[in-house]
């Protein structure tokens, strides 16, 4: 029989390991039943020294801010190229893409170097005028009201036009991976574009940092089963790595 203090050192150091556990599991290696598991949680949660979600808790807040572009774009660079660069491989001769908004995304966008023609279209007005000028390259700009954090639009464009094409894949930045919960951003508007986006691509690639994992924004874009790749880098945790094999979907470590 496990002491609560015993329990909290044990899950203490999961968290310091892999940064996410889930209830279910530490229950079932210390023995005991969720509940128990569930109000140690709480009183960690109480000292600050961990954040829970449902059936689940990470050793960071789990609630994502918005952060302006030019700020994102100076966290985890390193990272961020390494994604990026893995990303572009999955770009075709003659391929349509989508490209929504966000650091990593534009990130890929200073990497891309088309075979023969590209169309991209997206909603980010800083990956339109970095890749305007490639003759090979045809951008589609999605227009409506600018999003001045992100410098990317956020009004619904008209549905015919997603109507109207159809993209082999779209890469998606993204401010929050929670498995059970799915993928979210911090902005709900843009969240509604992204899922429109979603539905006119045929695969659906994730540009993420390690950072990302088990953390909420505010808006809702899909569950995870709407996704099909995942490019992380190599902070990810094995426990983490683990859960998202366990929804087949694929994951590439750079």
């Amino acid at each position: 029989m496990h002491s609560i203090a015993e329990r909290h050192k044990y899950i203490l150091e999961s968290l310091n390991k892999n940064g996410f556990i889930k209830v279910s599991n530490i229950a079932n290696d210390l023995n005991v039943t969720s509940v128990t598991i569930r109000k140690d949680l709480k009183s960690l949660e109480e000292k600050k020294l961990l954040s829970r979600t449902n059936g689940s808790a990470s050793s960071s807040a789990p609630l994502t801010s918005d952060i302006d572009v030019h700020l994102k774009e100076k966290i985890k660079k390193e990272e961020k190229t390494r994604i990026a660069i893995a990303a572009c491989k999955l770009i075709e001769e003659n391929d349509s893409i989508m490209m929504a908004s966000g650091s990593t995304v534009y990130t890929l966008a200073e990497q891309i170097k088309p075979i023969n023609h590209l169309n991209i279209v997206t909603a980010s007005l800083k990956i339109s005028m970095l890749l305007n000028n490639i003759n090979n390259i045809d951008i589609i700009q999605l227009g409506g009201i600018v999003r001045k954090s992100s410098l990317s639009v956020i009004s619904n464009p008209t549905i015919d036009f997603f109507k109207d094409i159809t993209c082999s894949k779209l890469f998606l930045g993204v401010d929050g991976i929670d498995i059970n919960y799915g993928i979210t951003n911090s902005d709900i508007r843009e969240a509604r574009i992204n899922k429109m986006m979603i539905n006119t691509s045929l695969r659906t690639i994730i540009l993420a940092d390690s950072s990302k994992f088990g953390r909420r924004g505010f808006g809702k874009v899909c569950t995870l089963d709407q996704i099909d790749v995942i490019i992380t880098d190599s902070g990810i945790s094995e426990s983490m790595i683990k859960l998202v094999e366990e929804t087949e979907i694929e994951l590439i470590i750079v």
